[in-house]
């Protein structure tokens, strides 16, 4: 029995992206194997994230009113399974918090995104966790980073449309961020959609946050290897 969230949309929380309408699961465009029941109890939390959602509640979205199992030790099972695929725990959870006797919560920030077309786009390869500093193109001191793959849509038709208005706003919002050349990033995944490349920025006042860049724009730093 399927939970009731909207099957057009994606969630997104931390690096941990949900396709709702396949029930897959994705961490930096790899799929995590989840079974069914373990991922019916994560789109019921997403699905109301920072709330309670009762023992009671997941028993009658999930199993069938005719369905004659061992609910306690089933559903303790399934979160046990689904904490292990988000490379959580039960004390001092990230994610999944547990309410003794009532049920669980959601603790993470969920972003809900527009469409699926991100979930499956990303590849990781061999250039994982590697550190690269930003190479600015056309005689600029810049390199201009889309933050996300809505952004980076909206950035290309504004572009076609000469809208600087629109990229100016886009910039002050924080959607588009303006790198310092020679600054450094760390490579998490290659969008095979646009072929840009999604980092991590680790220098300057983007400090922390993830962006899309051309790859033709990253130099790699020597003595730099995956991180472990």
């Amino acid at each position: 029995m399927t939970v009731s969230v909207n099957e057009n949309r994606t969630r997104k929380f931390a690096s941990f992206v949900v396709d709702v309408r396949a029930g897959e699961l994705y961490r930096r465009g790899k799929k995590v194997k989840v079974q069914q029941q373990p991922m019916q109890i994560l789109l019921a939390l997403l699905e109301r994230p920072g709330d309670i959602v009762t023992r009671k509640e997941l028993r009658d979205r999930i199993w069938a009113a005719d369905t004659f199992v061992d609910f306690e030790h089933s559903l303790n099972t399934a979160v046990k399974k689904l904490r292990h695929a988000l490379g959580d725990r039960a004390i001092k959870s990230k994610f999944v918090e547990t309410l003794p006797r009532r049920g669980y919560r959601f603790l993470a920030p969920v972003e809900e995104l527009d469409s699926a077309a991100s979930l499956k786009v990303e590849k990781a390869g061999p250039s994982a966790g590697r550190v690269f500093a930003l190479v600015a193109t056309d005689g600029t001191e810049c390199v201009l980073a889309p933050v996300d793959h809505k952004s980076f849509e909206e950035w290309r038709k504004l572009i076609a449309l000469n809208d600087d208005v629109g990229l100016s706003m886009m910039i002050t919002e924080h959607r588009l961020l303006l790198l310092e050349a020679r600054k450094t990033v760390r490579f998490l995944a290659r969008d095979g959609a646009t072929g840009w490349c999604e980092v991590r920025v680790l220098e300057g006042e983007h400090y922390g946050k993830i962006a899309l860049v051309e790859r033709k724009s990253l130099e790699a730093v020597k003595g730099s290897s995956a991180a472990r």
